[in-house]
């Protein structure tokens, strides 16, 4: 046999810090474990002991305190306790483990060894009955039994023979005998009639999760007024003898708090909190639980508050209330513990409790499983009904069953109450050993514990924020309690008030929304009273519920639908107003529910640039085979942007309306001229892939070709139904034929326009190549030579008025440059317009307002050819360009308002004319705009009545219930005033 040369090395594997003191102490008289001739236990049961002091989270301080015992037994004439921890494997675990986490049960110990044996008594009596054969006949006879009750919990909980769970409801159990035995103290003491008083607990006794070292919240109720100078008594001393016994009883949770009546009657609780409680006290009643004194008094006061608790989360401020106590317990915090604080700090227990009591709040009103004491049962029974993420569930327990863990182990050292963790290295040490952690050669115990510490506390702290203040909740907790919890019957009358025309359809589509006992029943059914609401804002509910049925059919099987909906921050409430007010984007998301993930972050809403859409544009066609399947992947991302954008305009118009105190939704405004911009930009981008992807497919890859932007493209100020308005342009290669040429582009241009047409699921991009010279019966392509001797010879002035938006937009720049070289000679000639010229514009203007405006159109409300619409202004501002552009740089702009500013800045319009121009085809734009997203299909023309008049000023801004008459007001005093305007202006000399 191989003997160590001392007894420093095998001691410090056992984990003794001071190896020397430690055999010292073995080898006494009292313990007798160590030979220290042979350096190592006198025998197997020996090793076993030091087996057993070294997993205790501070063998040295087990030892010392086993070597008191040791001592203590001897003066008093008991027999050594070493004996029975050789021979006792329970008892030896459970003392040795409580000797080395908690001096002050040690010390408890000690004083009374006798009691020894208690340590490893049967758990069961701790569940129910913690002082069974016990005589508690005085205080000093209860504090006796609670020690002995604390100590056995300890070494339960200390060796993993109960979890967190237990130890804190046995503890709780504990707490309310305490409370018993307390009350009927002082009543013997009173030696009188026991009046009706209820003790009833509050806080972490209420909800059965109590800590080692805790004040015990109470309150106490008499039957009535008789009772109370008697129940004042018993409660009183009830206070004095559980702060002699064990802990400190706080009534501060009454009504009215320390400056209130300790003991009141049932009838002024009841009064008290109808009238005058505030959120917090609502919030605290979660946990109310009677535990003493007359149970039955105690369950008939719990009674009587319930529905003014669960009616409390109706008040408009309550969801802000929790959340600024949490906020003003946190400022309360000493700044140098913000960061050690497991309790109060960020990412503490008061988290996860104030994040479960709020959902509690909001939620329990309808759902009874909610309506738990506990926090673990509430969390669990919120993530099972689906108000919880099943991942975020699990995270919050664990994250509450650690930091209680941690909160435990530091108040056993001492019992002392404590939430803060040390920052002594030694005691840091202790701590990481109390939870389990020990150094080995890859992992130091205290990183180990630090390193859990810092990633729960952060993952409690984002749930916290994304629970607490998530939008939803809000929403949730502003429909009243009667729309939670309907019967069929009521739901129907209910939905018929919030203006569904077809109430039975509508409960068909929530039948078949929410029947069921799946998961996704339960989410849909949290989800809809707040949807509903949001249905009913709306000019259509009818629509707006069926569109989400679609939208939830499409994506019912999609795992992260319903979740994105719950925790996705504003996603419901976005969807909701979308799909309300909106087919066109009904449409968009039903072809592309994976589009709905941009609602959730206002930088997906965000319009992208040119650059960034080429990019991706180009990259999605590249990774296809084939023009037909590259220019699908063009056109499925197209349809995505078009998704953001009228997303990001309606949202953003609905913002803009909404009142100071609305639920937010959208940071990202887009104004007409911004939107114009982007669909122009996303036009480009689907054209530039298109046209690389198309020539490959005709093999005409390096012929030099050209698209130009003309109208709304052009100038950047297309609306969702716009075409693509576009020249097409080449340029034969050295030494190629015209005729191959000409055949290699033409076939291009066909393609091209076929392949973004086709028929498919993503919206079709027109290409309109009217605006070609002798339009339609004219070449679909030409050569820069053609359209050089075309534009030298034959060109008319309606061609010169075109070609004041042609923009380059993509394939060969250099050749688009000398194009738009063509164009600016033709659109701005050196002596402008003639007075022939002029004349011939006014005609065709003439002509566009008797013969274009379609049969039966109301040429009052006709967004572009009516009244003051957008044809007048542009024409009014295109024939300033014409006539002044060649000596007024600013006119040459693609884009109308800036040719108009620039007009005004060369005093060709007044200020006020600028005002009255710009103002309405700003509007009349949005109304175009406005028209297709709420229609989902083009039209010009604004009605006068009905649910699309209100559905149009609803997404123009205008606030839910406001007359749409009065948008219809403004839209015609605008445009008169601006029709007035431009006739002065065309027809000026």
């Amino acid at each position: 046999m191989t003997r160590p040369t001392s007894a420093t090395g095998r001691l410090a594997r056992y984990g003794f810090a001071d190896a020397v003191l430690a055999a010292r102490s073995l080898a006494s008289g009292g313990l007798g474990l160590w030979d220290e001739a042979e350096q190592r236990p006198v025998d197997a049961a020996a090793g076993d002991v030091l087996t057993a002091l070294g997993a205790a989270a501070d063998p040295d301080l087990a030892l010392r305190q086993l070597v008191r015992l040791a001592e203590m037994t001897t003066r008093l004439g008991l027999a050594p306790p070493v004996e029975a921890l050789r021979a006792d494997e329970r008892l030896r675990r459970r003392v040795t483990a409580v000797l080395g986490a908690s001096t002050a049960l040690g010390d408890d110990l000690v004083a009374n060894p006798g009691e020894l044996g208690l340590v490893a008594a049967p758990d069961r009596t701790l569940d129910s009955d913690p002082f069974a054969g016990s005589a508690i006949d005085s205080p000093a006879a209860l504090r006796r039994a609670y020690r002995g009750a604390v100590l056995r919990i300890a070494g339960a909980d200390l060796t993993g023979a109960a979890d967190l769970e237990q130890s804190m409801a046995r503890l709780s159990t504990l707490a309310d005998a305490t409370l018993r035995a307390a009350y009927l103290l002082a009543v013997s003491e009173r030696g009188g009639r026991a009046p009706r008083l209820a003790v009833v607990t509050m806080g972490k006794c209420g909800g059965r999760e109590l800590n080692y070292v805790s004040d015990v919240d109470v309150i106490f109720v008499v039957a009535g007024d008789d009772d109370l100078s008697a129940g004042q008594a018993i409660a009183s001393r009830l206070m004095v003898i559980c702060g002699q016994v064990a802990w400190q009883v706080d009534a501060n949770l009454r009504p009215e708090g320390s400056r209130g009546p300790l003991v009141r009657t049932l009838a002024s609780h009841v009064a008290y909190y109808k009238r005058w409680a505030r959120t917090w006290e609502f919030q605290a009643l979660l946990k109310a639980r009677p535990a003493a004194g007359d149970l039955a008094l105690g369950a008939e006061w719990l009674e009587a508050l319930q529905p003014l608790v669960w009616r409390a989360a109706e008040r408009p401020d309550v969801v802000e209330d929790v959340r600024a106590m949490r906020r003003r317990i946190i400022e309360n915090v000493p700044r140098k513990e913000l960061d050690r604080e497991i309790k109060r700090g960020p990412g503490g227990l008061r988290d996860i409790e104030f994040a479960v009591q709020l959902l509690q709040l909001v939620h329990g009103r309808a759902d009874e499983s909610l309506r738990s004491p506990s926090t673990l049962d509430a969390l669990r029974a919120l993530t099972g009904g689906g108000y919880v993420g099943r991942a975020d569930g699990d995270a919050l327990v664990e994250g509450y069953r650690f930091l209680r863990t941690v909160e435990h182990r530091l108040q056993l050292q001492r019992l002392q109450r404590t939430h803060t963790v040390p920052t002594d290295p030694e005691a840091l040490r202790w701590l990481a050993h109390a939870l389990g952690y020990r150094t080995d050669p890859h992992a130091d115990a205290v990183e180990q514990f630090r390193t859990a510490w810092v990633t729960h506390a952060q993952e409690v702290r984002r749930l916290h924020s994304k629970l607490v203040y998530r939008p939803l909740l809000e929403a949730v907790a502003r429909v009243p309690n009667e729309d939670l919890r309907l019967t069929p019957t009521e739901a129907g009358a209910r939905l018929e008030v919030l203006g569904f025309a077809d109430p039975s359809g509508a409960l068909r589509h929530l039948e078949a929304l929410t029947g069921g006992v799946s998961r996704y029943a339960a989410i849909q059914r949290t989800l809809l009273p707040v949807l509903l609401s949001e249905f009913a804002d709306a000019p259509e509910p009818d629509r707006g519920l069926l569109a989400y049925r679609q939208v939830s059919d499409t994506l019912r099987g999609t795992p992260w639908y319903l979740r994105l909906m719950r925790d996705g921050g504003p996603v419901a409430l976005r969807l909701a107003r979308l799909l309300s007010l909106s087919r066109y984007i009904t449409e968009l998301l039903v072809r592309d529910p994976e589009a709905l993930r941009l609602l959730a972050d206002d930088g997906e809403l965000a319009a992208r640039t040119r650059e960034s859409l080429l990019d991706g544009f180009f990259a999605a066609a590249d990774r296809h085979f084939g023009a037909g399947a590259s220019v699908s992947a063009v056109r499925a991302l197209r349809r995505r942007e078009l998704f953001r954008i009228a997303c990001a305009d309606i949202l953003g118009g609905l913002a803009a309306g909404a009142p100071p105190n609305g639920a937010p939704l959208s940071t990202v405004r887009l104004d007409a001229a911004e939107v114009g911009q982007a669909l122009a930009d996303v036009t480009d981008a689907t054209l530039a892939a298109a046209l690389r992807a198309t020539k490959s497919r005709v093999r005409a890859s390096d012929l030099p070709f050209a698209i130009i932007g003309m109208g709304r493209l052009g100038g950047a100020e297309m609306s969702y139904p716009s075409d693509a308005d576009v020249l097409f342009v080449y340029e034969p290669l050295p030494g190629m034929a015209e005729d191959a040429a000409s055949g290699h582009a033409l076939a291009i241009a066909e393609e091209l326009r076929r392949l973004l047409s086709a028929p498919a699921p993503e919206p079709p991009l027109g290409i309109d190549a009217d605006l070609r010279p002798e339009g339609r019966q004219g070449p679909l392509v030409r050569s820069m030579a053609a359209y050089e001797r075309y534009y030298a010879k034959w060109s008319r002035v309606w061609e010169a008025q075109a070609l004041l938006r042609a923009r380059f937009v993509c394939g060969d720049e250099e050749l688009g440059a000398r194009f738009l070289a063509l164009a600016d000679r033709v659109r701005f000639p050196d002596a402008g317009l003639s007075h022939e010229q002029i004349v011939e514009i006014r005609r065709i203007k003439a002509r566009v307002d008797t013969e274009r405006l379609p049969r039966g159109a109301d040429p009052a409300t006709h967004a572009k050819l009516g009244r003051g619409g957008l044809a007048d202004i542009e024409w009014t501002v295109q024939l300033l360009q014409l006539r002044y552009g060649h000596s007024v740089p600013g006119l040459r702009s693609t884009r109308t308002l800036q040719a108009l500013a620039a007009a005004r800045l060369a005093e060709l319009v007044s200020e006020a004319d600028e005002v009255a121009l710009s103002s309405a085809w700003t509007l009349a734009t949005r109304v175009r705009n406005a028209l297709m997203l709420v229609r989902g299909r083009p039209t010009d023309q604004l009605p006068r009545q009905g649910a699309e008049l209100a559905a149009v000023a609803r997404v123009l801004g205008r606030p839910a219930g406001s007359d749409p008459g009065e948008f219809l007001d403004e839209y015609l005093r605008v445009t008169r005033r601006a029709r007035a305007t431009a006739d002065r202006l065309f027809h000026a000399p």
